[in-house]
Parts: C-alpha cells; structure tokens; sequence
C-alpha cells in the first residue's frame, strides 16, 4: 500500500469532517434541505473515510494457514460496505429529506450564510480532490487518466476520487437550489437539488459496488500487465508455446500469476528449472506487484512413426482375406 493512498484519505477525513460541521450549522440557521443532504453527504464521506483507513490495516496482515494468500482482499471489502454506506445512508436520505421539504415546503431565510458555506466547502473539497487526483497519478502515471481510473485496482485511490468529484457536483447542485429558491421564491426547488444530490450519490455507490465486487470474486490484472507477461515469456529462447496467462489480483499491490508454459523439447530436468527461475526472476524485476508465480511445465515430445497398416492379400479370385 503506498503511503499516496493514506494522503489522499486522509485529507479527504480532514476535509469532510470539517464540511460536515458548517454545512450543518448552515442548515439549521437558514431552513435548506439541500444543504442539509450535503452536511448529511459529508459525515457519510467521513465514515467511509475511516472505514477505508480499517480496510488498508487489515489488508496488512501477513498471510497465516486460513489465508494462505494474505488479507489483501480485505480492501475490497470495506470498500464495498462503503459502497452500499454511500448509496443507503448518502443517496437514500438526500432523496427522503428532498421529498419531505417538496411535501412540507418552508420558507428559506437569507442565503449568505449558504453561500459562505458552499464557497468554503468547495476550496476544501476542491483542495482534497486535487490531493487524490496527484496521488493517483504518481501511483499510476501519465496518460489516460478516465481508463487508468477504470482499472485501478486500489480502493483507497478510486473510492476518493469518486467521492470528492460527487461531493463538488453536489456542492454545485446545492448551490443551484439555493439560488433558485429565493429568486423563485419557491423552497420546492431546493427540495428538488437535495434529490438530485442523493441520485448523484446513487448513481456513484452503483458505481462503487460494481467495481468492488469485480475485485472481490477475483479480477484479472490490468491488460498492460498481462500483455508484457506474454511478451516477457514469449521472448525466452527456451519457451516454445505459452497458453494466455492467469492472473488474479489479490490486493491493489500484489497479483498471483500462473503460467502454463511448452518448453523446448532439448531441456532437461535441471535446465528447466533454471530457465523458470529466469522467467521468474524477470517478471518480478518488470511488474514488482506479482509477488507469487505458478508455472506448470509441459514439453513437446517426438512423435513416434505410426506405421502404415499391412496392405492386406488377395486371393486369386479377386476378394480382400
């Protein structure tokens, strides 16, 4: 686990702890039910936060005889109880406290302090977005930021993005259905931006928990990888026919890797062994987060001749004996 992830997680807790705190007083002073679902998004987000920050010290635990492969997978876990946190507490009492303020609407006082509050929020939530977004990227590198974050296999990254991008829309929305309801005057509509702010919520925990759950029933290394294991493999002068590999990944930095592999028909037992030890050797050197490596040996073997079947006899009077 790199300490990137801890950062981002950690300024993200700060952040939305704080958010939390104003976003409530806020709406208590001026009657907002969207600003009320955003203090509601925030302490939701502090709680993950914090759940998130178990799953990474459970997920370090070394590997014992019931989990012969390490808690890595635990990540996955927490990460989809945050999921469904996001989608349940998040999503689900945005939407009731919008339906409750549209059926019994009250008249909003002065919306500075809305504002005050909203402006605020969105340089800490702003601040710790760009905090994730630099973490990510130094974890994963340059280049397709959209389809390195659809293959990430670290929650402690994603799960932050994800977060703080929804918890900004959601600040915009808040926003929006503040202004409107006074220039309006209609407090409905402010009912109207705290639904839609638990339907953003939804839409992200679904998001979420499809992409935890692939993690948890066994994902596949990213494509790069498995096509520079081929490549790797492939390149040995000694490997003959390398069958597509089978990659797992068991934690955000570790993938167990089995190979079955036809080795050229000269080797022999010793020879063999060296040449798995190279291959071994040389992917961990390349992608360091495959810690265990299978590899089932299979030779080529010289076919014997078949012989041609015995053309049969015939008698003199012309019929097969």
């Amino acid at each position: 686990m790199t300490s990137n992830s801890k950062i981002s997680i950690y300024a993200a807790l700060a952040a939305n702890i704080g958010i939390a705190i104003i976003k409530f007083f806020a709406a208590a002073f001026t009657g907002s039910s969207s600003m009320l679902s955003e203090g509601i998004h925030s302490t939701v987000d502090s709680g993950n936060q914090i759940l998130l920050l178990v799953g990474i010290k459970r997920s370090q635990k070394p590997a014992d005889e019931n989990h012969p492969f390490g808690h890595g997978q635990e990540l996955y876990f927490w990460s989809l109880i945050v999921a469904v946190l996001i989608f349940g507490l998040g999503g689900g009492m945005s939407v009731y406290e919008g339906i409750l303020h549209i059926n019994n609407p009250e008249t909003l006082s002065s919306p500075f302090w809305n504002y005050v509050v909203l402006a605020i929020a969105i340089v800490f939530e702003g601040a710790s977005f760009l905090i994730a977004i630099k973490g990510f990227l130094k974890t994963e590198g340059k280049g397709d930021f959209f389809r390195k974050l659809r293959e990430s296999k670290d929650p402690s990254l994603f799960v932050v993005i994800y977060e703080d991008g929804a918890a900004l829309a959601g600040l915009v929305l808040a926003g929006a259905g503040v202004f409107l309801s006074h220039y309006f005057n209609d407090a409905r509509i402010d009912g109207f931006a705290s639904i839609l702010i638990g339907v953003l919520l939804a839409f992200v925990a679904v998001k979420l928990v499809i992409e935890s759950r692939n993690l948890l029933i066994g994902e596949s290394a990213n494509k790069t990888q498995v096509e520079l294991i081929k490549q790797l493999v492939n390149a040995d002068d000694d490997v003959e026919t390398l069958r597509p590999p089978l990659t797992m990944q068991l934690g955000p930095d570790e993938v167990l890797l089995a190979l079955d592999i036809q080795f050229k028909k000269h080797l022999h037992g010793t020879e063999v062994a060296e040449v798995i030890k190279r291959l071994e050797n040389k992917i961990k050197t390349e992608i360091p987060m495959i810690k265990q490596i299978f590899i089932e040996a299979n030779f080529f073997k010289k076919a014997s001749p078949q012989p041609f079947p015995k053309e049969r006899e015939r008698s003199s009077n012309g019929n097969v004996e």
